[in-house]
């Protein structure tokens, strides 16, 4: 199981890989392998938020799925000690 601080750092690797194939893909738009390597990365970093979240709470303002209350400043931050 990873934790925290591990799921995190996956989740950089994940969004850079997707932010990188999307700079490729501008410039080579029909690339059927990179858009497939793009594809692949984004359902990655999907499923990797949707783990962290689940476990930790919302990674960002947009995740946060509860309009009723406010709920985005509830339990310790990503990078607090306790949260990890």
């Amino acid at each position: 199981m990873l934790y925290g601080n591990e799921l995190l750092k996956e989740i950089q690797a994940e969004d850079f890989a997707v932010y990188e194939a999307a700079l490729y893909l501008d410039a080579h738009p029909n690339c059927e392998k990179a858009l497939a390597y793009y594809r692949e990365h984004k359902c990655a970093v999907k499923k990797l938020k949707e783990k962290y979240e689940e476990l930790y709470g919302p990674l960002t303002i947009y995740s946060s799925a509860d309009c009723d209350s406010w709920q985005w400043v509830n339990g310790p931050w990503p990078w607090e000690k306790e949260a990890n």
